[in-house]
């Protein structure tokens, strides 16, 4: 399972987590981390400041952290290609 951090600082969080790792998370920005890890003691401090909020908990992304459910749009003019370019004769 994972949770969802946001920060609420409008400057970017290194979120120390165990194991050694750093989280880095940019202003206003939400990031998952495992369960496990939001019982650390440095996230739990980042909580406790009000720097750091916890907005879900659960398994997979929340809405926001993916583009707000919406469908994204195709783009026209860039087909994929795996064969070569023919340009003509020459």
């Amino acid at each position: 399972m994972a949770t969802t951090v946001r920060n609420k600082t409008q400057k970017p969080l290194s979120v120390p987590l165990p194991r050694g790792k750093v989280l880095h998370v940019g202003p206003l920005k939400t990031a998952e981390i495992a369960s496990d890890d939001a019982e650390h003691a440095g996230v739990k401090a980042l909580i406790e400041r009000g720097a750091l909020e916890i907005v879900a908990v659960g398994s997979g992304h929340t809405e926001e952290g993916r583009g707000g459910g919406r469908p994204r749009p195709s783009l026209p003019g860039h087909p994929s290609s795996t064969g070569t370019r023919r340009t003509g004769d020459r």
